[in-house]
């Protein structure tokens, strides 16, 4: 059977013990080619894995990467990328507002009256809530950073 093993927390260990990647593999009893594979992802034995952790002296749970959580981190991940381009297509909303606010000053200085009055005011007000909105997921998504300790 294969497991998942945490290659970045396995290399990390071994660098904070100031290991080679050598000295893990004997210290295993595993091929150093092995361990080059666990660091950089890759699938490896349940025996592969047992003798890292008896090598860390830790359990081989702490070794292996969790589905569940790893399939939140990844919905976490792509929620706040779907809040970035929200927050872009703010920008970009205002600034096309601005433009057409400009524009419609230009109307209005030529027909010599406020007629672009009633397009400017729903304009604003669609503005308004997409900046809300923007506001609104950024809360969200700062409550749930907050809530997974995760800070940025």
């Amino acid at each position: 059977m294969q497991f998942k093993p945490d290659g970045a927390k396995i290399k990390r260990w071994r660098e904070e013990r100031c290991w080679s990647q050598e000295h893990l593999a004997e210290a295993a009893g595993i091929g150093l080619r092995t361990v080059q594979r666990i660091e950089n992802g890759d699938k490896a034995s349940r025996e592969s894995v047992m003798a890292l952790a008896a090598a860390f002296n830790v359990d081989v749970m702490a070794l292996t990467v969790d589905p569940g959580t790893q399939a939140a981190d990844q919905r976490f991940a792509e929620s706040e990328k779907g809040v970035a381009a929200f927050r872009l297509s703010f920008w970009i909303h205002l600034a096309s507002y601005v433009f057409g606010v400009i524009l419609f000053m230009g109307i209005n200085l030529g027909v010599g009256s406020f007629v672009m009055r009633w397009p400017l005011i729903w304009w604003t007000v669609a503005v308004a809530g997409h900046g809300l909105g923007v506001v609104i997921a950024t809360l969200v998504i700062r409550f749930q950073r907050m809530q997974r300790g995760v800070s940025k």
